[in-house]
C-alpha cells in the first residue's frame, strides 16, 4: 500500500444538475454537421474559441458481441481507409495500437494498414499494458520485434514514458493513434497520446487519430482535474467522466493545452454521441486487463477511486470495478445504511483476488460489497463511490486508509473541510469544449 496513508473522514457532497449533464448530445443537434459528411477533422495549432461469490477466472480477451438490437457504426480505421487514404498512402507510417484497435468487422487495425495497398507500416508502439494488452498496471514494457513482420514495436510504457523518441520517429512519415477510450479521465492512453502530440510537433511531422465511440456515451459527471493534480493516469483537465471520445480529446487538448500539433482526427461514421458501445454493432474488446465488460467499464468513474484505498477495486476477479472489498470490511452494515440513506443496493459478497496486478489481498478471500447493474440514464458511479467511502469512513474509521494525493489526483480535487465540490467548474468546462465536439 501506499506510504502516506490517512484515515478517511466523511466526504461530502455539493453537486449540481450539471454535474450529471448531458450538454453535447441534444444541446448540440442542429449545430454540428454529420460525421459521416466529413471524413476528417483537422486541428493545426491553436483555433478561435468557435464499475455471492466472484473468484472465477477472468473473462477471455475475445471480443464481446453486441447486442441484436445494435446498429452498424463504422470506426475512424474503416473510414480512414474508405475516404481519407491520401493521409497514409505513398508514407511511412507509425502505428499506436493495442488490441482495442479493430475495425468494424473484429480485424485488427494492424493488419488492416500492413494490408493496405500504398501504405508502408514501419513501426508500431504500444501504451500502457503493451501492444497485446497483457502488462500489469504500471509495468514497464520492454522493446521488441513482431514475429510476424519483423517491424520494431516501441513501448510508451518503459524507458521512453509515454512518447515515441526522437530516433523512433526518425523513418516515419506519419504517425497513426488507434486506441479505446474509456469515457474516463484516469486513463493513461490519453496521456500518452498528449505526450505523443507534442513529440510529433517538435519532429514536424503529422499525427493521425482514428476515433472511436465513448463506449459510456455522453453524460458528463465529477470534478474537472485541478492543474495541481496533473500526472500520467491523468493531465487533461476534464471532468472525472468527460462524456468525449478519443478524437475529441485530442482536438481539446491540441488547443487549450497549446500543442499546436498537425492533429487529423479521423471521425466515426454513424455514431450518435450518446450512445452506448452495445448501441454500435461494434465488439467489445476489453481496452486493459481489468476492464474485461462493458458493465466494468460504466463503474470505472467511480470505482477507481478505490485504488487510492485500502480495499480491493475487485481487480484479478469475474467483476472488476464492479466490487470493492477488504478482509476488515463490514460488508452487511456498510450496506443497510447505503440502502438506507441514500436508496442504493449493493450486494455482499466475497472474493479472491487473482494476481490483480495491484498487491492487494492476492489469494485472500475478502468480504465485498458490488454495486448494482448501472443506472444509464439517472445513475452516477462517482457520486456512489464518493458516498460508499463516506460510509465506510464513518463506520470503520479505524480500518479504512486513504492515499490522499492519489485519490486527488483520480478525483481531480482535494476535499476541502471534507467537502467536495465542482457545479461551476464542470459548467465552465461543457462551454469550454463545445468547439471540440464531433458529433449529434
Amino acid at each position: 500500500m501506499h506510504q502516506n496513508l490517512t484515515v478517511v473522514g466523511v466526504v461530502l457532497l455539493v453537486m449540481a444538475v450539471v454535474g450529471a449533464s448531458r450538454e453535447g448530445a441534444p444541446g448540440e443537434r442542429g449545430r454540428r454537421a454529420s460525421a459521416a459528411s466529413r471524413p476528417t477533422a483537422r486541428v493545426r495549432g491553436p483555433l478561435p474559441a468557435t464499475r455471492r461469490r466472484t473468484d472465477r477466472a477472468e473473462a477471455p480477451l475475445a471480443a464481446q458481441r453486441p447486442t441484436p438490437r445494435s446498429r452498424r457504426v463504422r470506426p475512424g480505421i474503416d473510414v480512414l481507409l474508405a475516404d481519407s487514404a491520401q493521409l497514409v498512402v505513398g508514407r511511412r507510417v507509425g502505428l499506436i495500437t493495442n488490441q482495442s484497435g479493430i475495425d468494424g468487422n473484429g480485424v485488427s487495425t494492424i493488419d488492416r494498414l500492413a494490408h493496405a495497398p500504398g501504405v508502408r507500416l514501419v513501426a508500431l508502439f504500444g501504451p500502457e499494458h503493451g501492444l497485446r494488452g497483457w502488462g500489469r498496471p504500471g509495468e514497464a514494457i520492454a522493446d521488441t520485434v513482431d514475429p510476424s513482420t519483423g517491424i520494431p514495436i516501441y513501448s510508451l510504457y518503459g524507458a521512453s514514458r509515454g512518447a515515441p523518441t526522437p530516433e523512433q520517429l526518425a523513418n516515419v512519415d506519419v504517425l497513426v493513434l488507434d486506441l479505446q477510450d474509456v469515457g474516463t479521465r484516469t486513463w493513461t492512453f490519453v496521456t500518452s497520446m498528449v505526450l505523443t502530440m507534442r513529440a510529433v510537433r517538435v519532429m514536424g511531422k503529422p499525427i493521425v487519430v482514428l476515433d472511436r465511440p465513448n463506449p459510456i456515451g455522453c453524460v458528463v459527471q465529477g470534478p474537472v482535474l485541478d492543474s495541481a493534480f496533473y500526472s500520467f493516469i491523468g493531465v487533461v483537465p476534464v471532468p472525472l467522466r468527460h462524456g468525449m471520445t478519443i478524437g475529441e480529446l485530442a482536438r481539446f487538448a491540441n488547443v487549450e493545452f497549446g500543442v499546436g500539433a498537425d492533429l487529423h482526427v479521423v471521425p466515426v461514421a454513424g455514431w450518435r454521441r450518446c450512445d452506448w458501445l452495445d448501441a454500435t454493432g461494434l465488439p467489445f474488446v476489453r481496452p486493459s486487463p481489468n476492464l474485461t465488460s462493458l458493465e466494468s467499464v460504466a463503474w470505472y468513474p467511480g470505482t477507481v477511486l478505490f485504488e487510492a484505498t485500502n480495499l480491493s477495486s475487485g481487480r484479478g476477479t469475474d467483476a472488476p470495478f464492479q466490487q470493492v472489498g477488504a478482509p476488515w470490511l463490514d460488508a452487511e452494515r456498510v450496506a443497510a445504511v447505503m440502502a438506507g440513506r441514500y436508496h442504493v443496493r449493493m450486494t455482499p459478497v466475497r472474493f479472491t483476488p487473482r494476481n490483480p496486478g495491484d498487491d492487494k489481498f492476492a489469494g485472500v478471500e475478502v468480504t465485498g460489497l458490488r454495486f448494482p447493474a448501472a443506472d444509464r440514464r439517472r445513475g452516477d458511479p462517482i457520486r456512489d463511490a464518493l458516498r460508499l467511502l463516506e460510509v465506510i469512513g464513518e463506520l470503520q474509521p479505524d480500518s479504512l486508509r486513504v492515499d490522499s494525493v492519489g485519490l486527488a489526483r483520480r478525483l481531480g480535487v482535494r476535499a476541502a473541510r471534507g467537502v467536495v465540490a465542482w457545479p461551476e467548474a464542470v459548467r465552465e468546462f461543457v462551454a469550454r469544449r463545445r468547439p471540440y465536439l464531433l458529433y449529434r
